[in-house]
């Protein structure tokens, strides 16, 4: 039985490393980002898995206790575990539709999208990019060949990325004070399931990894760094830690579920990330004095800001490809939609349909589109550098960016 705020916090992280033991089995992998006490982790990976349903079991334990806490803290915690009960019921064999579903995990309100978004968001496209022949998926491709460095030359890239990581430090240090301390690096790394990640290792220790086994788009430098850098994951994790963790003892901070309405807010950040630190065509200035004219890759006439704006909202489009995974449709169907309206080739659309497909990779694609729909709303106020200091530093929802005044 928890009877203290310290016993409901290990017992809410074991329920979180136990759900994420089951969820390392199958095609999405790790959902969980620990950084608590090493004797946790290691108890529940000496221990026979539990069943599904007794996690579920669990976090209605845990919800009955939550009360041990202060109001605010205790709204927080109950969404995060009310995410975790509802991934150990699909576990045990619960189905619920997608929506139903997305509410429990991540707090939001997930639907079909109008395909006049996606029109919309083409039509932008058409004027960002430079003019051409071909249809626009065409012209999109063409546009990210000329600015993706060569194979070849792959080796340059953490330096690249280290002039970037100073650049996006520097600009976010402007909103909020972060360490001198800090070292971030950068690793090329093969296999991995994704274009880019960035790591915080704790203390002032970061990584950016980067796939190297996929071309990297040069007019992308900034919108990957500022999203897995600075302001984006590294920085919120950084920060959260040492003002949430070390200074004011909340150790939940440190058991963070990938598929609960914090996430959500975390790729809105990722998403917004370059806009913020470079507003207007910031980005697109810095990258061609720093970078992109010392690889040959002189201006276009396109507008980068304009383009990264667009390729956010058709993230869109993933959330309405889960939305036909969850209705059963066939991997042909699926791949025909994400080319359709997302541009993705053939080949790549075919591998989208794969991830899409694996457990709790519906709801993670979800979470990009409506976080950066929520925050596209949020920070659009005169207070923006207060916000996205908030964002940094706090323990939001996104039920507190959808009220009025703000957040509680």
């Amino acid at each position: 039985m928890t009877t203290t705020e310290e016993q409901w916090v290990r017992d809410f992280a074991h329920l979180a490393l136990r759900v994420n033991r089951r969820m390392e089995g199958s095609a999405t992998g790790t959902v969980l980002i620990y950084r608590g006490p090493g004797e946790w982790r290691a108890r529940t990976e000496r221990e026979e898995p539990r069943p599904a349903g007794q996690l579920a079991d669990d976090a209605e334990e845990l919800l009955g206790a939550v009360s041990l806490f202060a109001p605010g803290r205790a709204r927080y915690l109950t969404a995060q575990v009310r995410a975790l009960r509802a991934v150990a019921r699909r576990l045990s064999g619960e189905e619920l539709p997608l929506a139903e579903y997305a509410r429990e995990c991540l707090g939001v309100t997930a639907r079909w999208l109008p395909e006049d978004m996606f029109d919309d968001a083409h039509a932008r496209l058409d004027k960002a990019l430079p003019p051409g022949t071909g249809s626009l998926t065409d012209r999109l491709h063409a546009w990210q060949s000329a600015h993706t460095l060569p194979a070849g030359q792959l080796d340059v890239l953490p330096a690249l990325v280290g002039r970037a990581v100073a650049e996006t430090r520097r600009r976010t240090h402007a909103f909020v004070p972060l360490p001198a301390d800090e070292e971030v690096r950068c690793r090329l790394v093969s296999g991995a399931r994704f274009r880019a990640a960035g790591d915080h290792e704790g203390g002032p220790r970061s990584t950016i990894h980067i796939n190297r086994d996929l071309p990297f788009n040069l007019a992308d430098l900034l919108y990957v760094v500022a999203h897995e850098g600075h302001p984006g994951h590294i920085a919120e994790s950084l920060l959260k830690e040492r003002l949430l963790v070390a200074e004011q003892g909340r150790t939940d901070q440190q058991v963070r579920f990938m598929l609960a309405p914090s996430f959500v807010i975390s790729e809105g950040l990722g998403l917004h990330a370059q806009e913020i630190a470079f507003p207007g065509d910031e980005a697109q200035a810095w990258l061609t004095d720093h970078v992109l004219r010392e690889h040959g890759m002189p201006p276009d006439g396109s507008d980068f800001a304009a383009i990264h704006r667009v390729q956010n909202a058709l993230f869109g489009v993933w959330a309405n490809a889960a939305f036909l995974a969850a209705e059963g449709r066939t991997d042909t169907e699926l791949t025909h939609y994400l080319s359709r309206w997302a541009l993705l080739s053939e080949t790549d659309a075919a591998a989208a349909v794969g991830s899409l497909r694996a457990t709790g990779m519906a709801l993670y694609v979800l979470a990009y589109f409506h976080g950066w729909r929520l925050l596209t709303t949020w920070l659009a106020t005169p207070d923006r550098p207060q916000r996205v200091r908030r964002l940094l530093t706090e323990q939001l929802l996104p039920a507190d960016l959808e009220e009025p005044d703000g957040g509680p």
